[in-house]
């Protein structure tokens, strides 16, 4: 499964880049902005999306609206990762057509097992 994943913390990409390593099953790409992500995910080949929520210039929620209004992107699975956990800002999430919200922080051991439940459910 290829993931892309996008968060402006390079301690945050690093700590994911080890915990979903430890999947053997998952190959992830890691991004410090949206809009880089977004011109990966148009190349193709992508089975699902990381979001951070909060990142500068162009933040996850923007970034999500983007991928679903584009044809080439609209249909791969969006999961937000973020410490913005109230209700409605998971709505939020969820309204722009994201399948799941996981929270910050999270478990490094857990995070590859709860971001595939998140996908398959």
């Amino acid at each position: 499964m290829r993931i892309l994943c996008a968060d402006d913390e390079s301690d945050i990409r690093t700590i994911l880049e080890l915990a979903l390593g430890l999947d053997p099953e998952i190959t992830a790409e890691f991004f410090d902005s949206g809009p880089a992500l977004i011109a990966r995910a148009r190349a193709g080949g992508v089975d699902a999306i990381l979001l951070d929520a909060m990142m500068p210039e162009v933040d996850g929620y923007e970034t999500c609206r983007r991928l679903k209004a584009d044809p080439a992107t609209a249909a791969i699975p969006v999961v937000f990762l973020t410490a913005r956990v109230q209700r409605g800002e998971r709505d939020d999430a969820l309204e722009l057509g994201a399948v799941a919200c996981l929270s910050k922080p999270f478990d490094p051991m857990t995070i590859a097992v709860e971001l595939r439940a998140a996908l398959s459910g």
